[in-house]
Parts: structure tokens; C-alpha cells; sequence
């Protein structure tokens, strides 16, 4: 990925230092294994980004900084992606295309963009799990928020599942919609009949 963004030798620890936020005890959902699932999901649709490298940076990025008491995560890992495309060499352009990444990975907007459409299809991508993983995502983004009660976590968790289902489609690219629109749809609302009960 740094070769093709024109980085010949990048810093030597910079890999050590993103495999061990995401291996932060804290993290239940937003972990090595959500990593490896972007990136698993990303090499089915690289081929549609506009700037597939910037893409993937982003993807290593977009939970690098991340506390469950905090509305800054996407911010700070944007800050911090962006410090490190500069850090590299690489061009303030490619920094801003960056930041702006990981910034729509909020989910507070549908994405705008080809290369934001791949980015956000590929983080959501855990909502078309088979039953069993999406049990156990259902499980692990739980215990990220252990402390809060469970009448107030229902309630946020509905609100938030409910965002995506009103969208007209879950997922932006014609690949992803094909492939998972009706499974990730299914799971939604059967998660938030549990919820509901």
C-alpha cells in the first residue's frame, strides 16, 4: 500500500503501532478481527475506488483511536492518519482525502463519493454477517459498552439500527448492494425485534 502511494521505505514501527490500538484490551467489536474483515471485504470492491491506497490507509486508520466514552474517535484517527500521510512525504492532498475517509465513517450522512461509497460499504459490511457472526458482533459491540444500562443501551442501539434501515439502501455500491442489501437488512430487523422485546 505504501509503494503504490509512492512511500518507498515508510517509518519502521508505524505497523506495530495501529496492530497494537486495535489489540487494546478495552476493544470487543473494534478489534484486529473488524480490521481484517474491512480489509477482507475491500479486496472484493478495490477495484471500484477511485484511490484504492488512499482507501485502504484509510481503512488501517479509521478506528485507530478509539474510546467508548468518546464522540472524537473518527476525529482523532483522521488527525492522526492525516499527520501520518504528511509524516511520509505524501502530498497534503492525499492527506485531506484521507482524513475526509475516515471522517464519513461517523455514519452520520450518506457518503458522497466513490471512494467514501467503497469506504463506508466496507465498514458496514459486518451487517450482512451469516447468523452466527452477526450474534457474536451483537455481542462484542455489547460489551464495549458494558457500562451502560441496558434500558439505555436498547433504547441508543434501536435508534442507531434504525437509521440504517430508513436509508433507502443500506449500502451505496451496486457490488455490495447486490451481494448484501437483503442479508444486512434481515439482520437488522430481526436485531431490533430483539431489542424491542
Amino acid at each position: 500500500m505504501w509503494q503504490q502511494l509512492g512511500v518507498v521505505t515508510p517509518t519502521d514501527d508505524l505497523y506495530t503501532q495501529v496492530i497494537t490500538c486495535y489489540a487494546e484490551p478495552h476493544r470487543k467489536y473494534h478489534t484486529l478481527q473488524h480490521l481484517e474483515e474491512c480489509l477482507s471485504h475491500f479486496e472484493q470492491i478495490r477495484s471500484d475506488a477511485e484511490h484504492p491506497s488512499e482507501v485502504e490507509l484509510s481503512i488501517w486508520f479509521h478506528d485507530a483511536i478509539y474510546d467508548v466514552s468518546s464522540t472524537e474517535n473518527e476525529q482523532k484517527s483522521a488527525t492522526w492518519a492525516q499527520a501520518i500521510v504528511a509524516d511520509q512525504g505524501l502530498s497534503d492532498a492525499i492527506g485531506a482525502r484521507v482524513h475526509s475517509l475516515i471522517m464519513v465513517t461517523k455514519h452520520d450522512a450518506v457518503p458522497i463519493g466513490v471512494d467514501a461509497e467503497v469506504l463506508v460499504d466496507v465498514d458496514l459490511g459486518i451487517l450482512a454477517s451469516e447468523t452466527t457472526r452477526f450474534a457474536e458482533y451483537e455481542q462484542q459491540v455489547r460489551a464495549e459498552y458494558s457500562w451502560v444500562s441496558s434500558p439505555v443501551y436498547q433504547r441508543e442501539r434501536r435508534k442507531i439500527l434504525q437509521v440504517f434501515i430508513d436509508r433507502a439502501t443500506i449500502y451505496s455500491t451496486p457490488l455490495f448492494r447486490e451481494r448484501y442489501e437483503a442479508l444486512a437488512r434481515a439482520n437488522l430487523l430481526r436485531s431490533l425485534g430483539k431489542l424491542a422485546g
